[in-house]
């Protein structure tokens, strides 16, 4: 096989996805590891697997369980969110001790015992949706037709615990913007008592409806989405701990900010976000965010009550980010938060103890006792490390000395961990590729097989810091150009938008489309710039109002800095490509800088953001009533008519992230204004383009447009 296959490969393995361990859950006492896995590199079933005593064992197969029904429409709408590309066993939830594991298929709900024995089938009220057992292991709680019900894990007893009102309310399952933007993809958490759960009720009658069809299939009906877009109203999130005894209680939270609130032009104190929940051995704690995104109450609450208290106000001037993983609390109770220091560092603290300044902390994996799990970047924002420190005494901020971080992963990489006892599952993603490590004690006790497919395609990549905001790039060319041999046209391939970073000191999917791109003739050059993770709180809200200019202006300055470096990169032939941010920053370039920007290839480009969710939309650009400015100035529609260079758009007709909408609209105002495009629409696909005839075609139609606008 060799580098002209790469499409095919890409497709195939759903970006080089299938076979790799995820998912990982560790028991308390560290024995036992849980995951999901395929069993090869493209095979896209995934299965459930034990990793005990330094062997792994699968747990459940789906081929072997016989028929299911179809996946029910919350399943569906769960998997679209998590931007899930494999079927059969994706997700399941254990007991407190790991012994008792729980999954659907096709809408069924299966048990298994990691002790031994085959899964066994439980016959359920209606099609299951995100099953999880009580952490003693006794009882199974599931959603259902907006219901939540519970089921002993010997199938006896399905009830109720809370039933819709309407057809607009559901029990036990998160909104749209809460797992679409928040990363909250839960909506019920058992008690550690087992006794009860408090539950997520999710009323959407004040959310517009939006109607999404297949085009291709005039057949079908449309398919409903209760979608908030930017201005409009979200869905009313209340939480309600319900009884195993029957009992209900309301959990009374605050409807407005009380104090110390940063005002702006747009200023909305209403708590409408409930970004985290959980229930711990002090009892539930949960988050409230305001509408406008500047304050955030972390508050416990008194399940026999109802009753909640403020420990934490957190506030700024731009918006709260959420870190993955906050607030927790330690066996002791102290409560482990984020929070900024000197110099723009995101850190943590625990009591009076914070992380050292120039430690940008990126998630929070866990905690065991009074040690805290932690991932973040040191000085290199392009490698992220696994660390860990043990809170002992209260300690002035911003000096540690017993909590002092001790890094535990090793050498150039992105890594991450879960964790449970003395045990650390290590996933490392590195330059040479992907590696899962188990260590006990701090040593390692073996490795959990990931069974990726090889790349085709080696990434080679130059890693530059370029320019005078030292942007982080990374430069791929062909294998077989020798410097001074020829100009290369110039080919960007950026997402550089919030929440994801593409130069990073790891092999991942990006890198090897990149090198492919470049085998083909081109100099594929990659930045991150200002709005991206990794590098401080003014970094990523330099975009604060403008999404748009300020991206455009890193990629120009990296290209240019690039080019100085390496004169083969040809200025007169430049072209841009991207998907979602990255397709909106690919259509901006050559509307706004057709000076630089010759072509560009624009996926599932969100191109009016008033038609973007509230959550993540006003965060960076306010109220459209109250700001209308800023949305026009980050409008591609509103600027149609400036484009004079080659541009394809594509996009998935059963997007119901960025919708169909947004293409069919920007193309409008191409027509309108007399500019012509290219327009390729795609069938049945949505958000992530999972058919894997259209991914690897794609791939092919993108680099022949590129190649004829270049004159490659």
């Amino acid at each position: 096989m060799d580098s002209l296959d790469l499409p095919g490969q890409f497709a195939r393995t759903r970006r080089f996805s299938l076979g790799v361990p995820r998912g990982f859950a560790v028991s308390a006492d560290g024995e036992r590891v849980l995951f999901v896995r395929s069993t090869a590199g493209d095979d896209p079933v995934s299965r459930l697997w034990l990793f005990e005593d330094g062997a792994e064992r699968m747990l459940a197969d789906p081929l072997g369980l016989g028929e299911t029904g179809p996946l029910p429409e919350a399943e569906r709408v769960r998997r679209e969110r998590a931007r899930e590309a494999s079927h059969g066993v994706v997700a399941f939830a254990t007991d407190h001790h790991a012994r008792v594991v729980v999954f659907s298929l096709g809408g069924a709900l299966w048990v298994v015992d990691t002790g031994g024995g085959a899964p066994r089938r439980i016959a359920t009220a209606g099609p299951v949706v995100d099953p999880r057992p009580s952490p003693d292991g006794t009882h199974i709680a599931y959603a259902t037709g907006g219901a939540l019900r519970v089921i002993g894990t010997d199938g006896t007893g399905d009830r109720a615990l809370a039933e819709p009102e309407d057809d607009d309310v559901t029990y036990g399952l998160a909104d749209h913007a809460a797992a679409e933007s928040m990363g909250r993809q839960r909506g019920f958490w058992w008690s550690p008592q087992s006794d009860a759960l408090i539950v997520a009720r999710v009323n959407a009658s004040r959310v517009q409806r939006w109607w999404i069809s297949d085009p291709a299939r005039p057949d079908l009906p449309p398919r409903a989405v209760r979608y908030p877009a930017a201005g409009t109203a979200n869905a009313e999130t209340s939480l309600h701990v319900l009884g195993m005894d029957g009992k209900r209680v309301a959990v009374r939270t605050p409807e407005h900010v009380s104090e110390y609130h940063f005002f702006g032009e747009w200023t909305d104190g209403t708590f409408e976000y409930v970004p985290t929940v959980c229930w711990d051995a002090h009892g539930p704690l949960i988050t409230l965010q305001t509408r406008d995104q500047r304050s955030m109450y972390i508050m416990e609450v008194d399940p026999k009550s109802g009753e909640t208290r403020m420990v934490s106000h957190r506030r700024d001037t731009a918006w709260l980010e959420l870190m993955p993983g906050t607030p927790l609390r330690l066996a002791s109770g102290r409560l482990v938060r984020p929070w900024n220091v000197l110099g723009g560092t995101r850190g943590l603290r625990v009591g009076n103890t914070g992380t050292p300044r120039g430690l940008q902390v990126r998630e929070v994996l866990g905690s065991v006792g009074e040690r805290v799990w932690f991932t973040a970047s040191p000085e290199d924002p392009t490698q992220v490390h696994v660390w860990s420190f043990d809170h002992q005494d209260d300690e002035p901020v911003p000096e540690l000395r017993n909590g002092t971080p001790r890094r535990i992963s090793e050498g150039p990489g992105v890594h991450t961990a879960a964790v449970g006892g003395d045990t650390v599952v290590l996933d490392s993603r590195t330059p040479e590729g992907q590696t899962v490590t188990v260590l006990r004690g701090g040593e390692p006790a073996g490795r959990i097989a990931v069974f990726a497919e090889e790349p085709v395609v080696t990434p080679r990549p130059r890693r530059l810091t370029l320019g005078r905001r030292e942007l982080r790039g990374t430069l791929y060319l062909p294998s077989w150009h020798e410097p001074g041999s020829g100009k290369l046209p110039v080919l960007l391939c950026p997402y550089a938008g919030p929440g994801l970073q593409l130069v990073v000191h790891a092999r991942a999917w990006w890198t090897v489309v990149a090198q492919w791109f470049a085998e083909q003739g081109f100099a594929v050059l990659i930045t991150d710039g200002r709005g991206t993770p990794g590098r401080g709180e003014d970094w990523e809200k330099a975009v604060h109002g403008d999404q748009l200019t300020p991206v455009i202006d890193d990629q120009v300055d990296a290209l240019h800095a690039a080019a100085e470096r390496f004169p083969d990169l040809d200025l007169k032939r430049v072209g841009i490509r991207g998907w979602s941010f990255g397709g909106f920053l690919a259509a901006g370039a050559v509307l706004h800088r057709p000076d630089v920007f010759h072509a560009a290839v624009a996926g599932a480009a969100p191109t009016d953001l008033r038609l973007y969710d509230t959550h993540w939309k006003e965060r960076y650009l306010g109220h459209p009533d109250a700001q209308p400015e800023q949305y026009e100035r980050n409008s591609l529609v509103a600027h149609a008519h400036l484009l004079e260079r080659p541009l394809m758009l594509v996009h998935g007709l059963a997007d119901d992230n960025v919708l169909p909408v947004h293409m069919l609209r920007f193309s409008a105002a191409l027509l309108a204004a007399g500019r012509p495009h290219t327009v390729l629409p795609l069938p049945g696909a949505s958000h992530l383009v999972a058919q894997e005839e259209v991914a690897a075609n794609l791939l092919r139609l993108e680099l022949d447009f590129l190649r004829k606008s270049l004159s490659v």
